[in-house]
Order: structure tokens, then C-alpha cells, then sequence
């Protein structure tokens, strides 16, 4: 069993993470925290707990956290031409923001505030490590590290309690929000620098794997129909089937949109890339990757390559087996089972159709 703290910013793939971190048997999801990204920190952490409603999350086991609405220098900045203006556009299905099931996923203080991430954060990872008779945590982020940052920074004494820092983000070689930077990382490269010199084992999954993660049509077509297509057109002609559930059409449109977005900046044709559903599947069944140890920086000061995270696959780096600051800081996906991922995903689903409040409407 994996203890998991997730860190978002939803986003349409971050709600697929959240979906695998609530339906998965060997993830026990801790608490989900949010962050500026995607969108603005008050749509993330709004559409978060749509989010865990509609994929069957109890607000008795799990809440949200509102975090950071900014990096740690740099300014904001979202991307509504990926994900429209409020993060999810265009999916269908979830309740609306001021609907008391949502609101219910929110912990409040004494003074009916909400508590914020880096309080709840430190919290329950000490509980969970209990001195360290209990559980360690893994920290999943899947958007800016802000928050991730801030927890390294002022709670150095919980890092025993961290297993592994996993994040989706960085590429090698590769960027898609400048000509060398992928956005998680754009977004607040200081902050993931301090995460990557933490002394804690951390693996990235770069969009050099992710973008190998592609909702084909025909895939498309099994999420939901919940089942194979017949023989017949080839797969940028097959016809989708209605949704077999209200669960599927929420996350087809989801898929939909993405794919648009995808299409039309990126010129992906045959489908989105689920960047973030990788971080829980890797967790889950890490032998659908290929890991290789190298160290890791990102770039914070460089006129055209700020946020580039520069990974040394040749060694130029004198680095020692330490992790963190010294040391050959990172596990870097190198490759990943799309298959099996895909088929991992789709079994996801199919628990999700069972306790969706969706489904029952």
C-alpha cells in the first residue's frame, strides 16, 4: 500500500490523477492539496473537490487544502488556452462550484476558514509516520512544486516521514511552454529546484514519456463504451458510442476538450496526452516504466531557457549517490508500458463506475 499526499492543480489530467488516486486498491490517498497553475488557486482547489465527489471520494477520509495562489518570485501565470478559463472547460457532468457535496470536501478552522495545505500537509504525513512506527508518505505533485517547496522549506524535520517526491513535469531536452520548458515547471522553477535539493529519493515524469500517453480514439471509444470496438474503420474514423454511464460522459468530455486544445496548439491529431495520470499510475505499477538516476537542475536564470530542467545524462556534473543537493538527485522516467497504462487507467474506471455519486443520478 502507498500513503499518498497529492498536490494539483486541475486541469483536465490532473482530474484523471485524481480519479486513479481515489479507485486504485494499493493507494490510500491522504489528503489532496491545491496550487496556482492551470488555472487560478481558487478554481483549482474548487474543481479539486468536484473532482473527488464525482470520481466517489468521502469527505470523511479524504479533504482538500487550498495552497499557494502564486509561485515563490516569479508571477502567476495559467493556462486557460489549454484548459479554459476556470481549469476544467468544457466537461460536463460535475456539480457546480457552490454545491454543498463540493464544499463539504473543505476542512474549516475554528473561525470557518479554510485550512490551508501547508497546515494540513505537515499534519497528517506526521500522523501517518507516527514517529516512524507508522507509514511514510509519498508527495505526488502534479502541477507547480510551490506548495511542495514551502512544505520542504519550513517542515526540514518531516522529510524522514517523505518515502519519495514524485512529480509530473520538466522534460529533457523538451518544453512545451517555451522553447525548453514544460509549464509545471515554467510556472515556479525556484520552487522545484529547492524540492530536487531536499534529501529525499524524487523521480520525474518528463513530457518525453507523457506525451507517449495518447487517448487514441479507439481508446477513446473503450472508455466509453467499457468495451473493445468491433473490426471495422481504421481509428481516426471510428464512430464513438454513447457513454454507458454518466461517468464515462464526464470523463469523455473531459477527454474531448483536451483533445481540441491538444489539437489546435500543439497539433496533436491523434489524441491528448494524460500527463498526469502517470504519476499515480507509476506508483501503483511501477514496472510500466524505465527509470534512469541522474542529477537534475532547472534553470533560473537564463534569458531564453529560465525553467528548463537540465538533466546531465552524461555526467559532466561530479555528483555523489546522495539525493538532494550533492548528489545524483533524480529518477527521470525514461520510457513507459502505454498499454498497460491505458489498461491500468481503464480498470480505474470501471471501480469508479461502481461508487460514482455521478452514476446515480
Amino acid at each position: 500500500m502507498k500513503y499518498v499526499w497529492l498536490d494539483v492543480d486541475p486541469g483536465h489530467d490532473d482530474a484523471t490523477a485524481i480519479m486513479l488516486a481515489l479507485n486504485l486498491p494499493n493507494i490510500k490517498l491522504l489528503g489532496i492539496s491545491t496550487t496556482h497553475g492551470n488555472a487560478s488557486s481558487e478554481f483549482t482547489a474548487l474543481n479539486a473537490a468536484r473532482c473527488a465527489f464525482a470520481f466517489g471520494g468521502n469527505p470523511s477520509d479524504v479533504r482538500v487544502y487550498p495552497g499557494a495562489d502564486r509561485p515563490l518570485i516569479l508571477e502567476a501565470k495559467h493556462d486557460p488556452e489549454i484548459h479554459g478559463v476556470d481549469g476544467l472547460g468544457g466537461v460536463e457532468g460535475l456539480p457546480s462550484i457552490d454545491d454543498q457535496r463540493v464544499l463539504d470536501f473543505f476542512d474549516l478552522d475554528v473561525d470557518g476558514q479554510r485550512i490551508r495545505a501547508l497546515e494540513a500537509m505537515p499534519k497528517i504525513i506526521k500522523e501517518t509516520w507516527k514517529g516512524g512506527s507508522g507509514n511514510k508518505v509519498t508527495v505526488v505533485s502534479s502541477g507547480p512544486m510551490t506548495n511542495i517547496a514551502l512544505f520542504v522549506s519550513v517542515y526540514p524535520d518531516l522529510l524522514e516521514a517523505v518515502e519519495e517526491f514524485l512529480f509530473m513535469g520538466g522534460g529533457v531536452g523538451l518544453g512545451n511552454r517555451s522553447a525548453v520548458a514544460e509549464f509545471n515547471i515554467l510556472c515556479d522553477p525556484h520552487a522545484t529546484q529547492i524540492v530536487l535539493n531536499a534529501p529525499v529519493k524524487t523521480t520525474m515524469i518528463p513530457i518525453n514519456v507523457t506525451h507517449t500517453a495518447i487517448v487514441t480514439r479507439k481508446l477513446h471509444y473503450r472508455l466509453l463504451a467499457g468495451k473493445e470496438p468491433g473490426v471495422g474503420p481504421e481509428d481516426a474514423e471510428l464512430e464513438l458510442p454513447v457513454a454507458s454511464t454518466n461517468l464515462r460522459h464526464t470523463l469523455s468530455t473531459l477527454i474531448s476538450f483536451f483533445a481540441a486544445s491538444y489539437k489546435s496548439t500543439f497539433g496533436f491529431n491523434n489524441g491528448p496526452p494524460l500527463h498526469d495520470a502517470l504519476t499515480i499510475a507509476y506508483l501503483s505499477n511501477p514496472e510500466l516504466f524505465n527509470l534512469t538516476r541522474y542529477r537534475v537542475d532547472v534553470e533560473l536564470a537564463g534569458c531564453h531557457t529560465t525553467g528548463e530542467t537540465v538533466v546531465d545524462i552524461w555526467d559532466y556534473k561530479q555528483s555523489d549517490s546522495t539525493w538532494g543537493r550533492t548528489g545524483k538527485n533524480c529518477q527521470v522516467a525514461d520510457s513507459l508500458n502505454v498499454q498497460g497504462f491505458f489498461d491500468l487507467l481503464l480498470e480505474a474506471v470501471e471501480r469508479c463506475d461502481q461508487v460514482s455519486p455521478l452514476n446515480s443520478r
